[in-house]
């Protein structure tokens, strides 16, 4: 059996009632989605298309750019894949801790990647000191907005002084921002034709519930870079039952601010809380929370048919690290009892 690291992996344990080890939409699939999936049930005997044509177009017309900018997946994960199949970078930079598929991609296709380490004093925030690290022999720089699986937005002045060193440094500039709608942060998709060398990811994957269905975008102004990545992707990577749910989640009014607000009072909430108990938890712009106990959470709380992400194969973390999702009220504050339940008003440190 291969490693998996991520989370996500409730079928192992039937015991498992809650599963907040993942950063899924707390509403759940837009009604539009769900509908235009049984809608379309007569076309799914039939190949998809493998161009995504209805759904670049839609997706396009959504973010103001040309649908020849924009590349669909199965879930951003395959598109980082295919990146590095495309470019072979040699030499790639990234964050510790973060999500882990950038160093597995890089690394399976023979390249190194070097790890700029987060301070857990300053709240694991993104600083200038990243710039120092962008020097020869770095060819591709992979930074998620907000960061996974600390939830941090990037200072906006910082990203941009970021991307410029990158196109003077001659340097691929990936930036991962599949939890950006669950944000007020804005993103750089409005820069793609300023810096060619920028390639956006986003996904439905988390924004709109769809980690089933599986469906990522990557985007960037140089066309040629788009169509020479196509060219490492399997040909149907994207069923028609995902491309059908999309295009009609893209229709859903609203979606976006209802989700965002839900997810503020969740995480002031749950942030809240959790301190209350005396856990350390970091600050976040996401729809997830990283915690730090001084008391082991993972098992006592598996046992109690709860899952968390245990954080300790992220680099620059370990044991005592966990990372919860954020779900509704009811399923929040559940949480919060068996925590309470299990550290019984013990003294914890209250770090970072």
């Amino acid at each position: 059996m291969w490693c998996y690291e991520h989370g996500g992996e409730a079928y192992a344990d039937a015991a498992v009632s809650l599963d907040f080890s993942v950063n899924i939409n707390p509403l759940g699939m837009p009604a539009a989605a769900r509908d235009a999936i049984v809608a379309h049930m007569h076309e799914y005997e039939r190949y998809p298309d493998p161009f995504c044509r209805d759904l670049r177009a839609a997706i396009a017309g959504r973010c103001g750019v040309p649908p020849a900018t924009v590349l669909c997946g199965n879930g951003a994960s395959e598109l980082i894949l295919a990146l590095c199949s495309c470019l072979r970078p040699r030499q790639a930079l990234t964050l510790a801790p973060t999500f882990s598929e950038y160093r597995r991609s890089v690394e399976l296709f023979g390249g190194a990647l070097r790890a700029h380490e987060l301070a857990e004093a300053d709240g694991f925030a993104l600083t200038e000191a990243l710039l120092d690290k962008l020097t020869a022999p770095t060819d591709v720089l992979f930074l998620c907005n907000p960061n996974n699986p600390t939830g941090r937005l990037a200072d906006p002045g910082l990203l941009v002084r970021i991307a410029d060193a990158c196109v003077e440094r001659d340097i691929t500039l990936v930036l991962d921002e599949c939890f950006i709608d669950f944000t007020q942060g804005h993103s750089m998709l409005k820069s793609l034709g300023a810096y060619p060398n920028l390639v956006v990811l986003q996904a439905f994957t988390k924004s709109h519930a769809m980690a089933g269905l599986r469906l990522g975008m990557l985007f960037c102004s140089n066309e040629r870079l788009v169509s020479d990545v196509a060219r490492h992707m399997p040909t149907w990577s994207v069923s028609r039952v995902a491309q059908v749910a999309a295009v009609a989640a893209l229709g859903e009014e609203g979606w976006l601010e209802k989700t965002r607000s839900l997810v503020k009072r969740e995480r002031d909430y749950m942030a809240q809380a959790l301190q209350g108990l005396g856990l350390a938890v970091c600050p976040s712009d996401a729809n997830f929370l990283l915690l730090r106990s001084d008391r082991p959470l993972y098992e006592p709380l598996k046992e109690q048919g709860i899952l968390v992400r245990r954080c300790a194969n992220f680099c620059g973390l370990d044991d005592s690290y966990v990372r919860i999702g954020l779900k509704t009220r009811r399923e929040n504050a559940r949480l919060v009892e068996a925590v309470a339940s299990l550290l019984d008003g013990s003294n914890l440190s209250s770090r970072p």
